[in-house]
This record gives structure tokens, C-alpha cells and sequence, in this order.
């Protein structure tokens, strides 16, 4: 893998708990509201989402149960855990720490 992989998947991971910080959703929920807060810019993709979703859940990040949705279909519902709130805090600073020295690398060159 990649460090621009590694990048990649690391910002899904913020953008999922950022979107589960605000109300527990599902999969396709959580797709909708990334879409929202990045204003069209981030489409996730099943592929994507789910592994993220089953790896934040391994890491103790979210907590899942079954339950009905708007369209009366089952589906598994994400939750932040406390953990994952803390964890949204770090990867916040990190990407902040991480976008400022991105962005005064590039005013440098012009």
C-alpha cells in the first residue's frame, strides 16, 4: 500500500466519523451526509464504505445494530463509540496539522 492510499483511506475514515458524530446512520446514510458535508466533492462508494465501516467497527470506533429504515428495510445502524469520538478529535488535529503544511508548501512555490 501506498502512502497515497494510506492518505486516502485515512481521510474516509475521518469523513465517516465526522458523519456519524452528528446521529447514528446506515450505510447509505452515512454515504448521503459525506456527500452533504463535502458538497458533492466525495462520492463513497459501497466498496469503500463497507470495509471502512467493518474496520472502524473491529477497532472499537463505532457500534452497530439492526434496525428498520426511512424505506422499511432492514439495515445495520452506525454509532460513534466513546472511543470513536476520540478518536475524531485526533484525526481532526492530525488532518489540520497535515492540510497547513500541504498548504504553505504550495504558496512556497508560487
Amino acid at each position: 500500500m501506498t502512502e497515497r492510499s494510506e492518505l486516502l483511506q485515512g481521510t474516509l475514515d475521518l469523513l465517516i466519523l465526522k458523519a456519524l458524530s452528528l446521529q447514528p446512520n446506515h450505510g447509505l446514510g452515512i454515504a448521503r451526509r459525506v456527500g452533504q458535508m463535502t458538497q458533492g466533492t466525495f462520492e463513497v462508494k459501497p466498496g469503500s464504505l463497507f470495509p471502512a465501516l467493518h474496520r472502524l467497527e473491529e477497532q472499537g470506533w463505532l457500534d452497530s445494530k439492526w434496525g428498520v429504515s426511512e424505506n422499511n428495510r432492514r439495515a445495520k445502524y452506525y454509532r460513534l463509540t466513546k472511543t470513536g469520538l476520540g478518536q475524531l478529535r485526533t484525526e481532526t488535529e492530525h488532518w489540520w496539522r497535515i492540510s497547513l503544511a500541504i498548504n504553505r508548501s504550495l504558496e512556497a512555490v508560487i
